[in-house]
C-alpha cells in the first residue's frame, strides 16, 4: 500500500511539472496569433538599401548595401511578470533587409492573455554552441551567409556599405558582429516595454510593429567611426561594443489586436 501511494505521488507530481510548463496563468487551449513586423530604419527613414545616403555622428556619410541579423528566444510577459516562452527550437528567425518577407515573424499558438512586455535575443545563445539544437535553421544561416565559414559560429548581424569621411575618399565598410565558440559571446538579450496592451483571445491575431534604429550600431552607448575601423569581424576589442549597441536599435512602434 505505501508503495501504490508513493507511486500515486509521483504520477501526480508529473503531471503538476507538465501543465506549468510555458504558461502564463492561462488556458493553454485558448490560443492566439502574433504577427512581429520589424522595420529597418535609420531615424526615422526606412532603410533604401544602395541608394540612401545617411550620416552618423562622426561626420562620416554611408549607404548600406546589406542588412542582415538573427531575432532568437522571444518571450512574452505579462504585468505581473509571468512569460510565456516560444518553443525554442522554432525560435530563430533570419531578418533581411532585402527581403519584405522575411521582416515578418509569425507566432502561432500563443495562450490567452495580455502581455505588456516582449524579450528576445540577438544572436544564437551559448547553449546552442557548437551547433546543435537547431538544425532546422542552420540551412538558413548558411544560404544567407550567416555562418563563419572557419569556425562554428553564427554572424548575429551582417552590416555592410560604403562610407565617406569628412574630406576623404569612398570605401567600403563591413561588420560582421557574431560569437566565435566560447571564446568569444556576442550574444545579447534585449527586454521592449509594449506601447499597449497585447491582448491574446481564443482564435485571434495580433500584430506587433518593431523599429530596428540602425544608427544607433554606429552611435549609441558606445560611438565607432568608420575611418578608424571599417572592417570588424573576429574583433574582441571592438564586436562586443558594437553587439552592445546593437542590443539599444530595437523599440515597438505599435500594437493592434
Amino acid at each position: 500500500m505505501k508503495k501504490l501511494s508513493t507511486l500515486i505521488l509521483i504520477f501526480l507530481t508529473i503531471i503538476s511539472c507538465k501543465d506549468d510548463d510555458n504558461t502564463v496563468g492561462t488556458d493553454t487551449d485558448t490560443i492566439g496569433t502574433v504577427n512581429f513586423e520589424f522595420k529597418n530604419n535609420v531615424g526615422n527613414d526606412l532603410i533604401d538599401l544602395n541608394t540612401g545616403s545617411y550620416t552618423n555622428q562622426s561626420n562620416e556619410t554611408y549607404t548600406i548595401s546589406e542588412l542582415k541579423y538573427i531575432v532568437s528566444n522571444i518571450v512574452l510577459i505579462k504585468d505581473n511578470g509571468d512569460e510565456f516562452t516560444y518553443p525554442v527550437a522554432d525560435s530563430y528567425f533570419l531578418i533581411n533587409e532585402e527581403v519584405a518577407e522575411s521582416k515578418k515573424v509569425n507566432l502561432v499558438d500563443i495562450p490567452s492573455g495580455t502581455f505588456t512586455k516582449i524579450k528576445f535575443g540577438i544572436g544564437v545563445d551559448q547553449s546552442k554552441y557548437p551547433l546543435n539544437g537547431v538544425n532546422n535553421f542552420i540551412p538558413t544561416a548558411e544560404e544567407s551567409e550567416m555562418l563563419w565559414s572557419w569556425s562554428a559560429g553564427y554572424k548575429f548581424i551582417k552590416f555592410e556599405g560604403a562610407f565617406t569621411p569628412s574630406g576623404g575618399t569612398m570605401a567600403d565598410f563591413i561588420l560582421h558582429i557574431g560569437s566565435h565558440g566560447t571564446t568569444l559571446d556576442n550574444y545579447k538579450e534585449v527586454l521592449l516595454d509594449l506601447p499597449g496592451e497585447l491582448t491574446i483571445g481564443d482564435g485571434t491575431t495580433s500584430n506587433v510593429a518593431i523599429t530596428a534604429d540602425v544608427a544607433k550600431i554606429f552611435d549609441s552607448t558606445n560611438t565607432h567611426s568608420l575611418e578608424v575601423k571599417s572592417d570588424i569581424q573576429v574583433d574582441p576589442e571592438n564586436a562586443p561594443k558594437l553587439a552592445e549597441n546593437v542590443s539599444t536599435m530595437f523599440s515597438v512602434a505599435t500594437v493592434s489586436n
